[in-house]
């Protein structure tokens, strides 16, 4: 979310003398994006970010594919993720492509002794159960039930939970998440018809400085391998920064549902834009108030698009069975729609409580092996009425 921010304490110009108390330079780092081309924010350091005691041997985290080519309606048990106490050991992707990684996790501890460094993606990681803190060196970010944290490549961050029942849904995005550009202006300031605005933007707060020396574990992913460095300074030692690049959190609770006298199409419902994919948020609104309207959504064909949803609370009128955390997945190719017998029930209804986010990629996404184990095989059949 572009939106200029400054926290902590900065020199009146940039790349100018700027002093600690003791008379030594504090040590500014320009973190651009695209080259110098894009957003980017500057930070000053207690100590140069630079300085590494040791490198490890990286290791792979990479997904294991178990159907790369595939055209079947799929339905994954998201809640059936075993918990694990290390956070990067939860998470388990479950469909992939060269654009974006949709992982699940169940995290039962606070990241305590590492850091962690996303160096290629954009982390948008939602909050399906639990609370607690995002910490990076621009800052903290409370987060809880429904908010979407919204993590930019090369954030160092560590994630601080109040208990052990926690249920995240993270999609690692390797071009920047953004919100629609249908609703900014040439400023980027987000229109008055947009479903959410600035206002409803939380951005780091709470600066805490930890001018440290000491032996500091970060673990830096890039191109499916995690790299251990040990830095020898805290890496949350800014003493300020200003700019465009840091994360924030957004509140699914806080989206404004769009509605009309029929059924509105999926892109009402849009909430973040990539590079060949969008995400989408779906909550409580009132339906369509056409006397002859029908609420449920129609069959479609998706052409050019896989669809994914994943379930997060509420009662959703197209579909029999719903479980929270499931995630079903629609390949583009094959029509799919409202399931037998829900299309007639949804007529005359006035609202719904449902609440999901959705995944619109571009290009088709694999199936891993972790998303096999938590599988339902008979979900394609879930369309089948009493026929001979």
């Amino acid at each position: 979310m572009p939106i200029y921010h400054s926290l902590g304490s900065i020199p009146a110009k940039r790349h100018t003398v700027f002093r600690k108390p003791d008379g030594k330079l504090y040590a500014e780092e320009l973190v651009s994006t695209e080259g110098f081309s894009n957003l980017y924010s500057l930070v000053y350091h207690c100590h140069p970010p630079t300085i590494v005691k040791a490198t490890d041997e990286p290791y792979s985290v990479e997904p294991k594919i178990a159907r790369k080519k595939h055209l079947r309606h799929t339905s994954l048990k998201g809640f059936k993720i075993k918990p694990a106490d290390d956070f990067l050991e939860s998470r388990k992707p479950v469909l992939v492509n060269n654009d974006l990684h949709i992982s699940l996790a169940a995290p039962r501890k606070s990241m305590t002794d590492y850091y962690y460094k996303n160096s290629q993606a954009d982390e948008m990681i939602f909050v399906h159960v639990g609370s607690g803190t995002l910490k990076t060196g621009y800052g903290n970010i409370p987060f809880e039930y429904g908010d979407y944290l919204i993590i930019p490549r090369g954030t160092i961050y560590q994630l601080e939970f109040n208990d052990e029942n926690n249920r995240l849904f993270i999609v690692e995005s390797f071009s920047p998440l953004r919100t629609p550009k249908r609703y900014r202006n040439e400023f980027g300031q987000l229109l008055e018809h947009s479903p959410f605005c600035e206002r409803d933007i939380r951005r780091p707060q709470q600066l805490e400085t930890f001018d440290e020396y000491g032996d500091f574990k970060v673990l830096i992913k890039k191109q499916g391998l995690i790299y251990p460095y040990t830095y020898g300074t805290h890496p949350f030692d800014f003493i300020g920064w200003d700019g465009y690049h840091y994360p924030y959190a957004f509140s699914i609770h806080n989206f404004e549902p769009i509605t009309g006298r029929v059924h509105q199409p999926p892109p009402v419902h849009q909430t973040f834009e990539a590079h060949n994919f969008v995400v989408c948020s779906f909550v409580p609104r009132k339906y369509d108030y056409h006397p002859t309207a029908i609420p449920a959504p129609y069959n479609h064909s998706n052409v050019d698009s896989d669809e994914v949803l994943y379930y997060v609370d509420g009662d959703f009128m197209s579909r029999k069975s719903v479980e929270k955390g499931q995630i079903t997945l629609h390949p583009g190719g094959i029509p799919h729609g409202p399931h037998p017998g829900t299309v007639e029930k949804s007529i005359g209804k006035e609202e719904t409580q449902e609440l999901a986010v959705m995944i619109d990629p571009f290009r088709p996404l694999m199936v891993t092996e972790d998303a096999i184990e938590i599988e339902d095989p008979d979900y394609f059949k879930s369309w089948q009425e009493n026929i001979e």
